[in-house]
C-alpha cells in the first residue's frame, strides 16, 4: 500500500499546528507563480501536457538579493492541492514548501502567500513537493520547477555571459527494471528529455564567440535521473556545486549530476565550431537530452564526439584534510525493502519506512556527523531541507571543503557529511528520487533537548 503523507501531520507528536503562511492581500506581492495544466512543445510535432509555472519550462528565473523580505503569490489553479518548496533556501519551515514540516497546502483553485528572507546565496531552485506515488503525472515529474538565483555571495569567476540549463524528462512510466526471467521491481523510465523544454536540435542554440568565457548554470529536475554532461571539443571548471563555491575549482570532461542537484562551470569557448552539449547516454541524448552551442559565423549539423573517461568524484573540488570532531555520530543504513515482482520497491531509514522512521534528533548550534550507508544496489541522491552540510568522507575518502544540500550516496558505499545544526524547527531529509521518497525513503530532523540517537 502506498504511504498516505497527508496523514503524517496527525501522527507525528509535537509538531503542533503551525501558523500558515501570511495571507495579506492588501499589499500586492513582490512575485506571483501560477501553477496551471498545459502543453509545451519540445519538438515538432512532439507536444508535452504537464503542468508548470507562469506557462512555461522551467519557471521565471527569480533573482533576488540575500537578506531582503520577499513576498511570493502562489496560485493554484489546479484540481489537486500543491506545494512550491524553496529548495536549498534556510527559511522557516511553514513557508519552507513541505507538509511534513508543516508547510500549508496551496489549495486547488487557490492561493498561499509566502514571506521570508532569501538566504543563503547562491544557486537554488524551487519545485512541486507533493506525493506522487503511482501517478507520473506529479510532483516533480511534472514541468514544476525553475530558478532561485540568490545575489550577493562569492564571485564565481569572470563571465562573458550567463547560461542557465535545466534538465528534465518527460512522459515517465513505470518499466520492470531486472534480470531476464527473474524477480524485477519497477523503475521510472521516460520517454523523451529536453533542455530548458527544447529537445536537442530543437530549440535556440547557445550562442557564444571565440574567446568568451560562459558561467553555466545547471540544474538537474528530473524526479529520479542521474545524467552524465559533457560538451564536445570543451571542458567545465567546475567552480560551484549546489550553490556553494568549491574549495578546489577543477576542470573536467564530465559533469554527473543527479536529481535536485546544480553544477556551476566555466567553459572557455576556444574550439570554433557547431557542438553538442549533451548527455553521455547515447540514448538519452538522441531522445532529447542535450542542446547545441554555436560559435559565431560557424554553421553545419552539430558535432558529438565521446568525452574521454572520468570518474565524477566530490573530493575532487575540496581538500584531503580532515574536520573537527562532532558532538555526535548519527548513522543512517538505507536499504531496500522487496514489495513483490514488478511492483514499486520500498525504502528503509534504519530499518523503518517513513511515516514510521525515527526522526534525526539534534539540538541548537550542535555539529553532528552524519554517517549515510547505503546498503542497497541503488545510488541515493539524499537531500537535507533548510540546511546544508560538508563532505567529509566520500566512499572511504577524506575530504573538506564541499558544501551541498544534495549528495549521491552512492550504491554500497557510505559518504559522511558534517552537519551545523543552526536553524530549528523540523526538517525533512529524503532521497530526491521522487519514486523513492513517495516509496519510504523519507524522516524529520527535530531539534529539541534529545542528546543521542541511539
Amino acid at each position: 500500500m502506498e504511504l498516505d503523507r497527508r496523514a503524517f501531520l496527525s501522527a507525528v507528536a509535537g509538531l503542533g499546528a503551525l501558523p500558515r503562511p501570511g495571507r495579506d492581500q492588501e499589499t500586492a506581492a513582490d512575485i506571483t507563480l501560477t501553477i496551471a495544466e498545459t502543453e509545451i512543445e519540445i519538438a515538432p510535432k512532439r507536444r508535452i501536457k504537464t503542468t508548470v509555472y507562469n506557462g512555461a519550462f522551467p519557471g521565471p528565473l527569480l533573482r533576488l538579493p540575500e537578506g531582503r523580505p520577499v513576498t511570493i503569490d502562489v496560485v493554484n489553479q489546479t484540481s489537486i492541492p500543491e506545494l512550491a518548496h524553496w529548495h536549498g533556501l534556510f527559511i522557516p519551515p511553514e513557508v519552507d514548501g513541505s507538509m511534513e514540516e508543516g508547510t500549508p497546502m496551496v489549495p486547488p483553485h487557490g492561493r498561499s502567500r509566502y514571506r521570508f528572507v532569501p538566504r543563503p546565496a547562491g544557486l537554488r531552485w524551487y519545485h512541486s513537493h507533493i506525493f506522487a506515488g503511482r501517478d507520473l503525472h506529479r510532483g516533480t515529474y511534472t514541468g514544476q520547477s525553475g530558478f532561485f538565483l540568490i545575489t550577493g555571495g562569492p564571485d564565481l569567476g569572470a563571465a562573458d555571459q550567463e547560461v542557465f540549463l535545466a534538465l528534465h524528462g518527460w512522459d515517465a512510466y513505470l518499466t520492470p527494471m531486472g534480470a531476464a526471467g527473474g524477480d524485477s521491481s519497477l523503475e521510472a523510465a521516460y520517454d523523451w528529455f529536453s533542455v530548458n523544454g527544447h529537445a536537442l536540435g530543437a530549440g535556440d542554440p547557445i550562442r557564444v564567440k571565440q574567446g568568451q568565457r560562459a558561467l553555466f548554470h545547471i540544474l538537474n529536475t528530473n524526479a529520479t535521473l542521474i545524467h552524465r554532461l559533457a560538451l564536445a571539443g570543451h571542458r567545465f571548471r567546475v567552480v560551484a556545486l549546489d550553490g556553494f563555491p568549491v574549495a578546489t575549482p577543477k576542470e573536467v570532461s564530465i559533469l554527473e549530476i543527479a536529481p535536485g542537484e546544480r553544477i556551476e562551470a566555466l567553459v572557455e569557448m576556444n574550439q570554433p565550431g557547431v557542438w553538442i552539449l549533451g548527455d553521455t547516454d547515447d540514448r538519452t541524448r538522441k531522445t532529447g537530452m542535450g542542446i547545441v552551442v554555436e560559435y559565431a559565423g560557424r554553421s553545419g549539423p552539430p558535432q558529438w564526439t565521446p568525452p574521454e573517461p572520468q570518474v565524477w568524484d566530490y573530493t575532487a573540488f575540496g581538500r584531503p584534510t580532515s574536520v573537527p570532531e562532532p558532538d555526535e555520530r548519527i548513522p543512517l543504513v538505507f536499504r531496500a525493502k522487496w514489495a513483490g515482482n514488478r511492483w514499486v520497491d520500498h525504502w528503509t531509514i534504519n530499518g523503518k519506512e517513513f511515516p514510521k522512521t525515527d526522526p534525526i534528533l539534534v539540538r541548537h548550534q550542535g555539529l553532528y556527523r552524519l554517517v549515510f550507508d547505503n546498503q542497497s544496489d541503488d545510488a541515493h541522491p539524499v537531500h537535507l531541507h533548510r540546511h546544508a552540510f560538508e563532505l567529509v568522507k566520500v566512499a572511504g575518502q577524506p575530504s573538506s571543503g564541499v558544501t551541498k544540500d544534495v549528495v549521491v550516496v552512492p550504491a554500497r558505499k557510505q559518504v559522511e557529511v558534517q552537519l551545523r545544526a543552526d536553524n530549528p524547527g523540523p526538517s525533512l531529509f529524503h532521497c530526491h528520487m521522487q519514486l523513492h521518497m513517495d516509496h519510504g525513503f523519507m524522516t524529520l530532523m527535530q531539534y529539541g533537548d534529545q542528546t543521542s540517537n541511539k
